[in-house]
């Protein structure tokens, strides 16, 4: 009988390849471009852009324009004791900028803070939805019922604005298309365990743009040394993450801000560099911008912290 033996190597079968491990150091910057009479530029591509980290040229990795993309927006609303005249005004004027601001693609969240931040509406696509949810919210004489946004944090009172807008840009970690807040508030601050450096890093990790509007309560007329504290911390907010900020107090009718943050939401460009300056260190690296036509002005947030 004739017996037949058969040799199996490792050859015999087919290998899976080694896996390749690939680290991109993607930073992700949104920024608009005005001409030199303040009109909206929307039909650049990114051969007409050059952008910089600390100097260094970096090469665009990607490039979209807003018209590509849908938005998502976190509304966040101070209901602390120095807002309470105004909670009213921040129901209307929620409904007029999410009237104005969303189209059927979009959507939207809404975030309550006094010294806790609660998550009213997670992200809703229907304006008078979240109108709706802000109005009971008000009403409410229990809050509990609504989820608490971030750690556990023993506070006795207060005001956690910079908690909520770090809480808050975490939210929109993650959600497609152009992401932003829009902050109700006076910017005042007296419970959170984060500050504004803080916050404003967390906005440009996120790639998250700003949009302040005041409600300062004034006391006769006169701005105390508080009042001018958070009316400059929510115009650097805004400006660190390149968007823009409004004084309610300063027009009876805010619609025409809220067609200027709609529209350079609608106008925004999105670019993306894979870094060439070695590992993340910690440090802040500063992004720069440049339109190859002149007569250009472009608005972007200012850097990043790079975390490793």
């Amino acid at each position: 009988m004739l017996r037949r033996s058969f040799l199996f190597t490792p050859l015999a079968f087919a290998q899976d390849p080694p896996p390749i491990k690939v680290e991109v150091n993607l930073v992700n910057v949104p920024f608009t471009v005005r001409d030199a009479r303040g009109q909206w530029i929307t039909n650049l591509n990114a051969s007409d852009f050059e952008v910089l980290e600390d100097g260094i040229p970096q090469k665009i990795s990607f490039f979209s324009k807003a018209s590509d993309s849908p938005l998502s927006i976190a509304v966040v609303a101070d209901i602390s004791g120095s807002q309470e005249e105004f909670l009213k005004d921040h129901r209307r004027d929620l409904r007029d900028f999410l009237k104005t601001v969303m189209t059927k693609r979009d959507q939207a969240m809404l975030v309550c803070f006094g010294n806790s931040i609660r998550l009213v509406s997670n992200f809703n696509q229907q304006a008078d939805d979240l109108d709706e949810a802000l109005k009971d919210y008000q009403k409410a004489k229990n809050v509990s019922q609504y989820p608490k946004l971030g750690p556990p944090e023993l506070r006795s009172g207060g005001t956690a604005f910079y908690d909520a807008i770090v809480r808050s840009a975490g939210q929109l970690v993650g959600q497609q298309g152009r992401r932003a807040v829009i902050l109700f508030s006076d910017g005042e601050d007296n419970a959170s365990a984060s500050n504004m450096l803080e916050a404003i890093e967390a906005a440009q990790e996120a790639g998250v743009t700003i949009f302040t509007m005041r409600y300062t309560e004034i006391k006769k007329g006169v701005w105390t040394a508080r009042n001018k504290y958070g009316r400059s911390v929510m115009t650097r907010l805004a400006a660190e993450s390149g968007g823009l900020d409004f004084d309610a107090g300063e027009s009876s009718d805010l619609r025409d801000a809220f067609r200027q943050i709609a529209d350079m939401l609608r106008s925004t460009y999105d670019l993306a560099y894979s870094s060439n300056q070695g590992e993340r260190d910690g440090s802040f690296r500063k992004i720069k911008i440049r339109a190859k036509q002149p007569g250009l002005t472009l608005r972007h947030k200012t850097g990043y912290y790079a975390k490793a």
